[in-house]
């Protein structure tokens, strides 16, 4: 897996891109397919960054999410968080799918009443 973190508008140190990536690197274990993850940190304002995460994962459309606060690890808390519900609610979803079938099979009547 690819771990892709970029600044527009200013740099990030060394340290705050090897905190940023230990964070990133946490939402493998809500999905293995991932394949990449982009970070792009936008330091335009200051006083409050933006954070923009962009998750590549197999079979699936990019999980995007994007945050703005005060500071920039709160907003990179912040974002992590939201991609995280998105991938729960994918993976729910997937294996609701993949139970709907079986289920189907065992609630049809016998006829035998």
């Amino acid at each position: 897996m690819q771990i892709k973190i970029s600044a527009r508008h200013g740099t990030l140190s060394e340290t705050t891109q090897s905190r940023i990536q230990e964070k990133v690197e946490k939402l493998t274990r809500f999905y293995e397919r991932i394949k990449a993850i982009e970070v792009t940190v936008d330091l335009e304002h200051r006083d409050a960054p933006s954070v923009d995460i962009r998750v590549l994962a197999e079979h699936k459309n990019d999980f995007v999410a994007r945050e703005h606060a005060e500071e920039l690890m709160v907003a990179v808390d912040a974002v992590i968080h939201k991609l995280e519900q998105q991938i729960r609610k994918h993976k729910e979803k997937i294996q609701d799918h993949h139970r709907g079938a079986s289920h189907r099979q065992q609630e049809t009547p016998s006829g035998s009443e």
